[in-house]
């Protein structure tokens, strides 16, 4: 089968830093033209030997990208801000040039890289439907054939003839999916849809880009939502810095992204008192998760159980001694706080001067998915703070869309318990 986008050592480089004068005179513009052909000449001797410019000024926003997508796939398209992402959707979309390599598209392109691009503020929603259709390449009847089913998706059967400058960032956002989805392109570019508008209509386009998945169109999607990137998409591209890192397999690529990076920090030995934390009356020997026979750090799950264990050395005899443990969100929210005083062997008991083992069990479909820290406070007498240690460990917790069905937002709460259900049909209904 003919791939229907064919990218070979595609690269783009901007200039930085600099602005050019907004005006020139005749005789400024005959100069330049003249002193092209060998301004072009040096700044080839000034490439290196993988074509990167070594001026000051430039950067390349990619480089050497290749790769191939065929009919009918849903690809995904991942990184850290500032990849080179959208650089890329916005070449295979003919916004811009590349400045190297070439791009074979064998189809239509309907693409949505920013809010209300190609929309006309002055124009009505419904004419701006049929504006950016013909941009797109759509015959009137084509659009007409989609207009009702448009303007419905998009929720603003009111404000149809309404020039969309009074709309809002969302009722553009909403507009715009409805066109680029439903005009039915033969490939299909989505730049973070997630990104404006509320709930619902994050689940209803994500729904729409599926359907359009299964009916054989080709949908790239650009997304920092990964449970969203591995539900829709079969195949991804890493981008890090303008360069292909990874291409393959969702599951596999989206793993080797979340674990390169990561800053879990899941274990810490200390080997000598001197210099773990703590004092002449306690030290800490180590801290650590331990998660479950298989499970790594970058595959624990909402649904996975674990244990947070602390080994320490008690300098005091006969001290009736507790620990407390708190777990903090990164929006520095304390998820919980619990501690060891009702612990069954101890409770009530003095410890000799000695090492220990403290753990504590966390179970499964307690916690959101997210990243947390722990923290660590030494206790005597459930009272009286002895030492503590604050971001002792630092782990992530990824989510499990088993359960989801279409739904790929951030699920709310700050925990994610899973509770008892029953419902009864009181009155059946005829």
């Amino acid at each position: 089968m003919k791939p229907i986008i064919r990218v070979e050592n595609l690269g783009k480089q901007y200039r930085i830093g600099r602005r050019e004068t907004p005006y020139a005179t005749l005789r400024e513009s005959l100069v330049k033209a003249a002193l092209s052909p060998i301004n072009r000449f040096r700044r080839a001797l000034n490439q290196n030997g993988n074509g990167s410019a070594d001026c000051e000024g430039h950067i390349w926003a990619l480089k050497d990208a290749s790769f191939e997508v065929m009919p009918g796939e849903a690809v995904g398209i991942i990184g850290r801000n500032g990849a080179g992402k959208s650089t890329l959707l916005k070449i295979l979309s003919r916004v811009t040039e590349p400045t190297e390599g070439k791009v074979d598209l064998y189809g239509r392109v309907g693409s949505l890289l920013e809010v209300g691009t190609g929309f006309h503020p002055e124009l009505t929603g419904r004419e701006n439907i049929y504006l950016n259709g013909a941009i797109l390449g759509m015959s009137r009847r084509e659009i007409s054939r989609n207009l009702d089913a448009i303007i419905a998706f998009a929720e603003i059967e009111k404000f149809a003839d309404t020039p969309v400058k009074r709309y809002s960032s969302g009722m553009y956002m909403r507009l715009a999916f409805a066109v680029a989805a439903h005009l039915e392109p033969e490939i299909l570019v989505i730049d973070e849809v997630l990104a404006v508008g509320d709930a619902q209509f994050q689940k209803k386009c994500l729904g729409k880009m599926s359907e359009a998945a299964r009916h054989g169109r080709t949908v790239l999607f650009v997304s920092h939502n990964m449970l969203a990137i591995q539900a829709l998409c079969t195949r991804c591209l890493w981008l890090n810095q303008g360069q292909l890192l990874g291409c393959g397999p969702t599951t596999d690529v989206v793993r080797n992204y979340l674990k390169a990076g990561s800053t879990s920090i899941m274990r810490r030995v200390w080997d000598t008192p001197e210099s773990a934390p703590g004092n002449d009356r306690i030290r800490l020997r180590s801290a650590r998760l331990v998660l479950p026979m298989g499970v790594t750090d970058d595959t624990l799950t909402i649904r996975t159980p674990f244990e947070v264990e602390f080994e320490y050395r008690n300098l005091k005899e006969n001290c009736r001694l507790n620990l407390s443990m708190f777990v903090h969100n990164e929006d520095n929210v304390c998820v919980f706080n619990t501690t060891s005083c009702k612990e069954r062997r101890w409770d009530g008991l003095a410890f000799p001067k000695g090492v220990f083992r403290s753990t504590c069990s966390i179970p499964p479909d307690l916690l959101n998915d997210g990243v947390y820290r722990v923290s660590v406070l030494f206790v005597e007498d459930t009272s009286v703070v002895i030492s503590g240690q604050n971001d002792l460990l630092e782990f992530e917790v990824h989510d499990d869309h088993s359960e989801r069905g279409k739904w790929y937002g951030k699920w709310a709460g700050v925990t994610r318990p899973r509770l008892q259900w029953d419902t009864t049909c009181l009155q059946g209904v005829r």
